[in-house]
C-alpha cells in the first residue's frame, strides 16, 4: 500500500514538473529540484504551505520544500496571521482579554491597533527578542458576517452567537473547508443567555416564555397584560443580522409559532438595547447576560409559579432555559502554531477567569452543595404527582443528600437523541476532566430526569438510559483516562425533580435533562 501511494504522489509530481508556468504567486521546488509545483499562495503557519492549484487546495510541508515567488514568505523573521471574524458580542471584550491574557502568560507584548469601528488587530512581540511572532486581526461585526467571511477565505475563526445554519454547512463543505457542523469543527468558548429586561422604574419583575414570545409577535402591547402599568411596550432588540437577535428568533418565537413584530427598535449593539430600555418606563428589551448593564433582568416564570432567574449558575447548568452558547468555528485546516496555542489556551483554568471577569459564563467545572441549590428537595415535594412515590422519593434525597452537583448538564435536542451543542461542548469539558484524573478515588453519577408527559415508570426507564448514554459519549471521550481510578455510576429519578412547569414547552425541555453528581 505504501509503495503504491508513494507511485501515485511520484506520478502527480512529474505531472506537474511537465505543466506551464503561469503568472502565479508561488512556485514550490523539492530541495533536490526534481519537483515543483506552481499556485496560488493561500496561507503558511510557519510550518506547512497551503497552495490553490489546478488540482485544488494543497497542503506541503514547509521543510520538504523551496518557495519562489513575490508571495513567499520570510522564513527568518516569520510572524504568524490569524484573522478572527463574526460576533460583536464576543469580539468587543471577551475574545480581546483572552488575547492579552494568553500574551501575558506566554511573554509576548499585546499591542493593539484600532482601525476603525469594526477593524483592529494585536501584534504579539516577542519580549526577548522584541520580534513580531504574530497578528491577531479582527472584524467585529455579527454572526453572519463571520460565516461570509469564513467562506471567502477572509477569516480563519469565526465568532458566533449560534449554530451554523445547514446552508452555511454546505457552502462550506463546498468550499473544501470541511464539515463544520463537526465538534472537531467547533467549540463552545463560553456561555451566555437571553435575558428580557425593563427599566428599573417598571414594576413588573417577571414574564412567561409565551408572553415574551407573544409581545415580540406584536399579540400584546400593553403593559396592563403584564400585570404593569396601562401603557403601550416599546420594544428593543438587537439588529436582524446579529446572532443574538437570531438566537430570540430561534429559542423564543418559532417554538411558538409565531413571527416577529415589524414594530421593533433594532440596535447594532447589545449594550444600546440596555441603555436605552434602561432610559424608558415603558421599554422591554432582550440582551445578552453580560448587556444587562443599569436595567432590570426580568425572571422566567410559568403557570405553576415556578421561577427561573438568569444567573451565572443557571446559565452554567443550563437550568436557565433561554442559555446560548458562544461558539467558534474553525475551518479543517492547518492554523499557525502559535493560533492552535491560543485555541488551546482558551480552554484552560486560566482562560476561564478571564472569561468570568468579561461578564460572561465560564465552563470552568465547579461543585454545588445540595444546600447552595436552593429548595430543590422542598419543590420536588410539592411537585410530585400521584406517579412518584414518597418511597421514591426518600431514595432521592438519600442518594443526593450526601453528594455535589457539578455545574455540568446534558440535554437533548428536541425530538432527537442527539445532544444539544452545550452539551456536547460538556462531554468534552468532563472527558478532559477524567483524563486529569480530576476525579480519581470519587464516586461520578449521571442522574437522568424527565418531563411528566407520560406514565412515571417509563419516564423513569428513560430518564436512566439518558443518564447511561451521556455516561457512555464521556467515557468515548476520554481516551487516556485510566477509569478504573473512577466510579461511573448511573441513576434515574423521572418526573421526581422538575426544575421548571412541566405544563410549558419550555418547561418540559428544561425537566429532561441529566445531571452529574461527585462525592
Amino acid at each position: 500500500m505504501k509503495l503504491r501511494r508513494a507511485a501515485v504522489f511520484a506520478a502527480l509530481m512529474l505531472s506537474l514538473v511537465a505543466q506551464p508556468i503561469a503568472a502565479q504567486d508561488v512556485t514550490l521546488t523539492s530541495r533536490d529540484g526534481n519537483i515543483a509545483l506552481t499556485g496560488t499562495l493561500l496561507g503558511f503557519d510557519g510550518e506547512f504551505y497551503r497552495i490553490d492549484t489546478v488540482y485544488g487546495e494543497l497542503t506541503l510541508d514547509g521543510s520538504g520544500v523551496l518557495c519562489d515567488g513575490p508571495a513567499c514568505p520570510n522564513l527568518q523573521d516569520y510572524v504568524a496571521e490569524l484573522n478572527i471574524s463574526g460576533s460583536a458580542t464576543m469580539g468587543a471584550v471577551m475574545m480581546p482579554a483572552l488575547v492579552e491574557a494568553f500574551a501575558l502568560r506566554n511573554g509576548y507584548n499585546a499591542l493593539r491597533l484600532t482601525l476603525d469601528k469594526t477593524h483592529f488587530s494585536y501584534r504579539l512581540v516577542d519580549e526577548n527578542t522584541n520580534k513580531d511572532a504574530a497578528i491577531f486581526s479582527f472584524r467585529v461585526t455579527n454572526t453572519d458576517e463571520g460565516f461570509a467571511d469564513l467562506l471567502a477565505n477572509e477569516a480563519d475563526i469565526v465568532m458566533a452567537l449560534r449554530e451554523i445554519r445547514p446552508d452555511e454547512q454546505l457552502l462550506a463543505q463546498d468550499a473544501g473547508l470541511g464539515d463544520l457542523a463537526d465538534g472537531k469543527r467547533s467549540r463552545v468558548i463560553a456561555l451566555d443567555g437571553l435575558v428580557p429586561i425593563v427599566a428599573p422604574r417598571n414594576p413588573v419583575r417577571d414574564i412567561s416564555p409565551l408572553d415574551l414570545a407573544r409581545v415580540y409577535a406584536g399579540q400584546i402591547t400593553n403593559w396592563s397584560d403584564l400585570g404593569g402599568p396601562d401603557a403601550p411596550i416599546a420594544l428593543h432588540a438587537p439588529a436582524r443580522q446579529t446572532g443574538l437577535a437570531q438566537a430570540i428568533e430561534d429559542m423564543i418565537i418559532r417554538p411558538t409559532g409565531l413571527d416577529m413584530s415589524g414594530d421593533i427598535t433594532r440596535h447594532t449593539r447589545g449594550i444600546s438595547v440596555s441603555e436605552q430600555v434602561a432610559a424608558d418606563s415603558f421599554a422591554l428589551g432582550l440582551v445578552s447576560f453580560a448587556e444587562v448593564g443599569r436595567a432590570q433582568p426580568l425572571a422566567l416564570t410559568g403557570p405553576c409559579g415556578r421561577t427561573l432567574h438568569a444567573t451565572r449558575r443557571t446559565v452554567k447548568t443550563e437550568d436557565y432555559p433561554l442559555t446560548a452558547p458562544m461558539f467558534l468555528y474553525l475551518p479543517a485546516r492547518r492554523l499557525p502554531k502559535i493560533a492552535r496555542e491560543f485555541l488551546a489556551y482558551t480552554r484552560g483554568p486560566a482562560a476561564q477567569i478571564v472569561i468570568r471577569r468579561a461578564g460572561f459564563v465560564d465552563q470552568a467545572l465547579e461543585e454545588v452543595p445540595i444546600d447552595a441549590q436552593g429548595n430543590r428537595f422542598s419543590n420536588a415535594i410539592g411537585a410530585a404527582g400521584q406517579g412518584v412515590s414518597l418511597r421514591e422519593l426518600q431514595r432521592m434525597v438519600r442518594t443526593l443528600s450526601p453528594m455535589k452537583r457539578l455545574t455540568v448538564s446534558f440535554r437533548f435536542e428536541p425530538g432527537s437523541v442527539r445532544l444539544d451543542a452545550q452539551s456536547r461542548s460538556n462531554i468534552q469539558q468532563l472527558a478532559r476532566a477524567l483524563e486529569q484524573g480530576r476525579y480519581d478515588a470519587r464516586e461520578v453519577v449521571f442522574v437522568g430526569f424527565s418531563d411528566a408527559e407520560g406514565p412515571a415508570a417509563t419516564n423513569k426507564s428513560i430518564a436512566l438510559k439518558r443518564a447511561e448514554a451521556v455516561r457512555r459519549a464521556v467515557i468515548e471521550m476520554a481516551e487516556t483516562a485510566d477509569i478504573d481510578r473512577v466510579t461511573l455510576a448511573v441513576d434515574g429519578f423521572g418526573e421526581a425533580m422538575p426544575m421548571a412547569c412541566d405544563n410549558s414547552s419550555w418547561g418540559r425541555k428544561t425537566n429532561r435533562r441529566v445531571e452529574v453528581w461527585v462525592r
